[in-house]
C-alpha cells in the first residue's frame, strides 16, 4: 500500500521548516523531502580538498551545500541540505520595511509589483519566528564582543556621510541562555525539543571566526537544523535527507502524488519512491519550486500565466574595500573577525517619502572565514592563473553563445580545489528594491531565467556610489565584483518565480500562498514573494511560512482543503472546479479589505465583568479583514476575520491570535443600538487556551458619545477556545476595558487597503456603510437605553 500523510513539505529551508514544525506541532503527519545532505557541527568542511567537495551535483558525485547556478545576467548561490539557505546565510533577521509593501508600483517593461500583505499581518509572525530563532543584536557593549572592527568602521562611514546605521537582529548565541552574559566558546544549554543531530551534540557560542556563510562548526548559529528542524521532529516530523522530488501531480478525489528519488551517497543508482499527501507545501527555494511548478505544468492544469514572473536578485550587489584599516586608522582591519554581518546601513526610498530617491537599499558589512588565510599563502600561482582564465573563457564562450552553463558547481568545485580564489579586505553587501523583472522558464528541460541589470541600473547606481562613498571616508580603495564588467550579478537571494497575487492574473498562489485551481498545494518559500523583500529576506518567507501555516491550521478556514477536489486529478479528463474557501482574499471577482486596529487598556483578573479603573496592562494589535466586501456589506453580521497579537504580562507577554472573528455593527437587539464583537482564540504563555470576548457598545445619543462609543471595547477572558454563543457556559479567567488612542486612530486611518478589482468601490462602499450605521445609530428621533 502507497504510503499516505497529511503533508509532504518540499525543501528545509525556511519557508518548510516553519511550516513542517507548525504542521507537525498542530498534529498533522508531515514528511519533509530534502535533496541535500544532513550537516552536523564538525561536519562542514575546511580543508581545501573538502572544500573542493562542498559542492552539489549529485551527476559528479558530489553532496555538498553550495548550489552554484549561471543564468543570463547573473549567477546564484543556493544551499542544499538539511536546513536549507540557514546552513550558509549571514544570520540576518529583518524585517521588511512598512512602507515597502507597495502596492500597484509600475515596472518599466509594463505591469506592477504589488504585495497583497502587509507589515501589520505580518508582524505577530515576525514576532514568532524572531523567538524560535534566539535573534539578537550583535552585543558590540560587551567586553567579550567589543573589538568587532568591521562593525565600527561602518558606524563611522554611516555617521561622517549621514546614513542610518543599525545593528539588526542575529540568529546567532553570543550567551550560552537568555539570561546569561554574552561570552565567547562557553556551551550552549540543550534547546527542550532536543536536537535533530542526537543528544550528543554540543553547541558552543560565537568565537567570531566569520565562518557563518560557509557552516557553523560550534553550532553557535541558531540555524533550522537546531531549531526549527529539531521540534518539528520531536512533534512527530520525518525528516528525510538526500530525498530529491522529481515529480508532483494531483490525486483523484483530493490530494497530491510525489515522485522522488532517494540519492545514494556511495554511488549507487537513486532508489525512485512515490508518497501522496492530503496537502503539497513546495519550499524547495525560488529556483527549485518554480522549476518544480514549470516542470509538472501539464499534470498542474490551470496554472496562472504569473508562473516564472516577478523574478529579482533582491538587489544583491558584492563589492570590496581594499586596504581597509581599525578606527585607529593604524592597523589593518581584520574583517574575518565576528559574525559575517554585524551591522546596517540604510539608504531610503521614494516610497519612504523622499522624491527622488529611487529604489531603497541596505549596505551591511561582510566578512570572510579566518582559516581562508591558507587559499593565497598556498596558492600555486602560475597555475591560477591559468585554471581562472579557463574558467572565464568558459563564460565568454557562453556569453557569446546565449547558452550558459545553468549548474556551475562542478567547475568551482575543481576551480577551488586548486585554491584559485582568494580573500580581500573588507566585502561590502548590498540588497534592496531591484526591479522584479525577471522571467523563469525552461529551456531545452533546463531552468533558465531572463533578467538584466539594465532596468535596475539606477539602482545599482545609487549603491555603488554610496559604497565609493564610504570607502573614500575609510582610506580605503573601492573594488566591484570582478563579474560587473559583464553586468553580472552574484545574488544569494533570488527570489519571484510563483509570487502570491490578489487573483490568479497577479499571482500563482493567494496571499497567503495556496495555489489558485489547486486546493491544498501551497507555495511556501521565496518563490512566493512579488517582489524584492529589501533586507535579507529569510525572515519573511519564514513569517509568511507561519502565517501560511496558521491558516491551515484553522478550524473550518482554508487548512480544510484536503475536502476539496484539485483542479485535474490523476485519471480526470476533466478538471473539476475548485471550492471556494472562505478567508482568501483577493479571489477572482472578489474585493477584498483590510485595516488595522490597536488597543491598549487594563485588565483585572477574577473580575466577572469589566470595570474602570486600573489593573495589569493589556493590548492587542489586529488586523480585520473582509473578503469580500459585497458579501460582508450584505451579510446582517458583517463578519470579518481578525489576525495579529494580544500582550499582556498575565498571558505570558506578546501571543499570536490562533483564530479571530470581528462583526462590525452587528445587531444589537434594538433599532438604535449596533454590536462590535470581538472573538480571539490565543494560547498564553503556560500553554492554556483562552477566548478574548469583546464588545463595542453602540447607542443612540449625542453626537459627542460617537468617538466614545466607538472607541471604547469591554473584554472577558475566558478559558478555553470558547465558540460563538458559548460565553454563558464558559469560565471566565477576568475581565477589562481597551481604548483607541487619537493617535492609534489616525495611524489606523492610514492602514486601509483593498484587493481585487474595482477597489476604489469597494472602499467607497464600505465608508457609506459605516457612516450609514452611524446615522441610523445616533441620527435624530432616537432614544438612547443603556442596557
Amino acid at each position: 500500500m502507497r504510503e499516505h500523510v497529511d503533508a509532504v513539505v518540499v525543501g528545509s529551508g525556511f519557508g518548510g521548516a516553519v511550516t513542517a514544525y507548525r504542521l507537525a506541532e498542530g498534529g498533522k503527519s508531515v514528511v519533509v523531502l530534502e535533496r541535500g545532505d544532513k550537516f552536523a557541527p564538525g561536519d562542514f568542511p575546511r580543508s581545501r580538498t573538502d572544500m573542493s567537495r562542498a559542492f552539489w551535483d549529485p551527476k559528479a558525485s558530489l553532496y555538498g551545500m553550495f548550489d552554484v547556478w549561471s543564468f543570463d545576467g547573473l549567477d546564484s548561490v543556493v544551499s542544499s541540505g538539511l536546513g536549507g539557505g540557514s546552513l550558509i546565510y549571514a544570520n540576518v533577521l529583518m524585517r521588511k520595511d512598512e512602507r515597502w509593501f507597495v502596492h500597484e508600483q509600475p515596472l518599466p517593461g509594463g505591469g506592477y509589483e504589488n504585495w497583497p500583505v502587509s507589515r501589520a499581518e505580518l508582524d505577530p509572525h515576525y514576532d514568532e519566528v524572531e523567538r524560535m530563532l534566539g535573534g539578537t543584536p550583535y552585543p558590540l557593549d560587551r567586553p567579550a564582543y567589543a573589538r568587532a572592527g568591521k562593525t565600527h568602521v561602518l558606524q563611522d562611514a554611516a555617521a561622517e556621510l549621514g546614513l542610518s546605521w543599525h545593528l539588526p537582529k542575529l540568529a546567532v548565541s553570543f550567551a550560552p541562555s537568555p539570561d546569561a552574559e554574552p561570552a565567547l566558546g562557553l556551551e550552549i544549554a540543550p534547546a527542550p525539543y532536543g536536537n535533530l543531530h542526537g543528544d550528543h551534540i554540543r553547541r558552543f557560542t560565537c568565537r567570531l571566526c566569520g565562518e557563518c556563510d560557509i557552516g557553523c562548526n560550534d553550532g553557535a548559529k541558531n540555524s533550522l537544523d537546531h531549531t526549527y528542524l529539531s521540534a518539528a521532529q520531536h512533534h512527530g516530523a520525518d525528516l528525510r535527507e538526500l530525498s530529491e522530488v522529481r515529480a508532483i501531480r494531483p490525486r483523484h478525489g483530493g490530494g497530491y502524488e510525489v515522485e522522488y528519488v532517494r540519492h545514494d551517497k556511495t554511488g549507487g543508482a537513486p532508489d525512485p519512491r512515490t508518497i501522496t499527501c492530503d496537502r503539497l507545501v513546495l519550499a524547495a527555494g525560488t529556483l527549485g519550486t518554480t522549476y518544480l511548478l514549470l516542470r509538472n505544468r501539464k499534470a498542474l492544469p490551470g496554472l496562472s500565466d504569473a508562473l516564472g514572473t516577478r523574478f529579482s536578485g533582491n538587489g544583491d550587489l558584492l563589492t570590496f574595500l581594499l586596504n581597509t584599516r581599525e578606527r585607529d586608522r593604524l592597523r589593518p582591519l581584520d574583517a574575518s573577525r565576528g559574525p559575517v554581518i554585524t551591522s546596517a546601513i540604510r539608504l531610503p526610498d521614494e516610497a519612504d517619502g523622499f522624491p527622488g530617491a529611487g529604489r531603497g537599499a541596505y549596505i551591511q558589512d561582510g566578512g570572510y572565514p579566518a582559516f581562508a588565510d591558507w587559499i593565497t599563502a598556498q596558492a600555486d600561482v602560475g597555475g591560477n592563473v591559468a585554471r581562472m582564465a579557463r574558467f572565464l573563457l568558459d563564460r565568454f564562450r557562453e556569453f557569446i553563445s546565449g547558452a550558459p552553463d545553468t549548474n556551475l558547481s562542478q567547475e568551482l568545485s575543481e576551480l577551488i580545489g586548486q585554491g584559485a580564489l582568494s580573500v580581500s579586505s573588507l566585502p561590502l553587501l548590498g540588497m534592496g528594491r531591484d526591479t522584479p523583472d525577471g522571467v523563469l522558464a525552461l529551456r531545452d528541460g533546463r531552468l533558465d531565467v531572463a533578467w538584466t541589470t539594465q532596468t535596475s541600473e539606477q539602482y545599482f547606481e545609487r549603491v555603488r556610489e554610496t559604497m565609493r562613498r564610504i570607502a573614500d571616508v575609510l582610506g580605503a580603495e573601492y573594488k566591484d565584483n570582478p563579474m560587473w564588467f559583464l553586468k553580472r550579478i552574484i545574488t544569494v537571494h533570488p527570489v519571484g518565480g510563483a509570487p502570491i497575487g490578489r487573483h490568479p492574473g497577479e499571482g500563482v498562489a493567494d496571499p497567503f500562498g495556496e495555489v489558485y485551481g489547486h486546493p491544498g498545494l501551497y507555495v511556501a518559500d521565496a518563490a512566493a514573494m512579488p517582489g524584492p523583500v529589501g533586507v535579507n529576506p529569510s525572515l519573511t518567507i519564514a513569517a509568511m511560512a507561519n502565517r501560511l501555516a496558521s491558516r491551515i491550521l484553522e478550524p473550518g478556514g482554508t487548512g480544510q482543503a484536503a475536502a476539496a477536489r484539485p483542479a485535474g486529478g490523476v485519471g480526470d479528463d476533466a478538471a473539476c472546479d475548485r471550492a471556494e474557501p472562505e478567508g482568501h482574499a483577493g479571489q477572482a471577482g472578489r474585493t477584498s479589505l483590510s485595516f488595522t486596529e490597536e488597543m491598549k487598556g487594563h485588565y483585572r483578573a477574577g473580575a466577572g465583568n469589566p470595570s474602570p479603573g486600573s489593573g495589569e496592562p493589556f493590548s492587542f494589535r489586529l488586523t480585520i479583514t473582509a473578503d469580500d466586501v459585497d458579501r460582508f456589506l450584505a451579510e446582517p453580521d458583517h463578519l470579518a476575520r481578525a489576525e495579529g497579537w494580544i500582550e499582556s504580562a498575565v498571558c505570558g507577554g506578546r501571543r499570536r491570535v490562533e483564530a479571530g472573528w470581528f462583526n462590525l455593527f452587528a445587531p444589537g437587539g434594538a433599532p438604535d443600538r449596533r454590536l462590535m464583537r470581538y472573538r480571539l482564540h490565543f494560547t498564553d504563555a503556560d500553554g492554556r487556551l483562552r477566548t478574548l470576548s469583546g464588545w463595542k457598545n453602540v447607542f443612540h445619543g449625542p453626537p459627542t458619545d460617537i468617538w466614545a462609543d466607538t472607541s471604547t471595547l469591554f473584554f472577558r477572558l475566558l478559558e478555553g477556545h470558547v465558540a460563538e454563543g458559548k460565553d454563558e457556559e464558559a469560565l471566565i479567567v477576568g475581565a477589562g476595558t481597551l481604548r483607541i488612542e487619537l493617535v492609534d486612530f489616525i495611524q489606523q486611518l492610514t492602514t486601509f487597503r483593498t484587493e481585487g478589482p474595482k477597489g476604489l468601490s469597494a472602499l467607497e462602499r464600505f465608508a457609506r456603510f459605516f457612516v450609514g450605521e452611524l446615522w441610523d445609530v445616533y441620527g435624530p428621533a432616537k432614544r438612547k437605553v443603556r442596557v
